[in-house]
């Protein structure tokens, strides 16, 4: 069997380079080792933001794509995505002042376009008390924006099943073994059921996620991609001790922290650890748990925490440096063999929010290799139901 672009990795961003293949008129294949939305695509904050934090890293053009895309999803996933408040407490010893978090909300609309669902207002001190449980000693500031949330798994195989309906083949669960890119067609072989399959095909897209590295080391010959690191990203999950969002400062390295009501529980996160070992190994530490805590009780005083405190760990694929991982580039990284005429495409990192403006970037490259096709649908316009 032959298909013009095979994806490894049913995670979101998989699945979306997938629904944009099909879309384009491409027939695709996807391999899945476990399940969909299985690693990361299940493990993240469950926002859909334009990443108002990465205004401080200088990442405009991140931040004009992500906020355009929520604004799509909005309207494409209505049942997916929905817009909450977020409220950030600003305190005499906070270190972005209210100055600061205004300009960075006036910045962060200006980046939509002015969009309605980036308005903001500072709340006036009388309804600080309705913030339930909120610390209100030395409070100098309370600004309220929106952002939107979504269940990340359910959207990534909503995705997926988007991408079916357009002619993907999906096999779930199938083990990619290896692939030979040598001759007109590269040979791509998979496990499934305990037997060996092989198939051909005209571009590979390695959308592995934090299996991107071992995939690559599958292929031959070998392709060149950047160094990365696997950077942990963990959540404490709480019974519904709130039923507000905010956007905090921790109170150890002025990290930002969301406390988000999610499906009738309270997610604090995320933290950011190297991770070292297999991917599927990352699970919360006991100082990953503690620097949660720490924060939310820092700002949320009275709250009475369980003793047994669930939680979940995914991992963000960055740039190898020596800047923090709060520092770094959150930007996809495409790799490919050959920029000109690619044949294997390695995507890697990314965000949940623009997983779709992503998938058009990748098959923009792998047309390059692909013969042009009649376009069968636009991604920007297909409903996600």
């Amino acid at each position: 069997m032959h298909y013009q672009v095979v994806v490894i990795g049913a995670g979101i961003q998989g699945a979306g380079v997938a629904q944009a293949a099909a879309a384009a008129g491409y027939s695709v294949l996807v391999l899945e080792q476990t399940a969909a939305a299985a690693g990361t695509s299940s493990k993240s904050s469950k926002l859909i933001h334009g990443g108002l934090r990465y205004l401080e890293t200088a990442q405009f053009g991140l931040v004009r794509e992500s906020l355009h895309e929520r604004a799509l999803l909005l309207k494409l996933a209505p049942s997916l995505v929905r817009l909450s408040n977020l409220h950030i407490p600003i305190y005499e010893n906070s270190t972005r002042s209210p100055f600061t978090i205004r300009a960075g909300l006036s910045l962060y609309s200006l980046l939509s376009g002015f969009d309605k669902d980036s308005r903001f207002c500072q709340m006036i001190p009388s309804e600080w008390q309705h913030l339930y449980g909120l610390k209100q000693d030395k409070l100098k500031a309370v600004f309220r924006y929106q952002e939107a949330q979504t269940d990340d798994a359910e959207l990534t195989r909503t995705v997926l099943r988007s991408a079916v309906s357009l002619g993907v083949e999906v096999k779930i669960p199938a083990k990619f073994i290896a692939a030979d890119i040598n001759g007109e067609k590269s040979q791509i072989v998979y496990e499934q059921d305990g037997k060996e399959h092989s198939v051909t095909g005209d571009v590979i897209i390695n959308a592995a996620g934090p299996w991107a590295t071992q995939v690559n080391q599958k292929i031959s010959p070998s392709v060149k991609i950047p160094q990365v690191e696997l950077i942990q990203g963990s959540h404490l999950l709480l019974p519904p001790l709130l039923n507000q969002h905010f956007y905090l400062e921790s109170p150890r390295d002025r990290r930002a922290i969301f406390v988000l009501p999610w499906k009738g529980q309270l997610m604090v996160g995320t933290t950011e650890k190297l991770h070292q070992g297999a991917p599927e190994l990352a699970t919360m530490s006991d100082e990953e748990k503690n620097y949660l805590i720490e924060t939310l009780l820092h700002y949320f005083p009275d709250l009475t925490l369980p003793e047994q405190i669930s939680s979940f760990s995914g991992l963000r694929v960055l740039p190898c440096s020596d800047k923090s991982a709060f520092a770094r580039s959150r930007d996809v990284i495409l790799a490919a063999d050959d920029d000109q005429n690619p044949r294997v495409i390695s995507l890697m990192g990314g965000k949940l929010t623009t997983y779709r403006a992503t998938a058009e970037r990748v098959m923009n490259l792998a047309k390059k290799h692909l013969p042009e096709q009649t376009l069968v649908a636009d991604t920007k316009c297909l409903m996600l139901e």
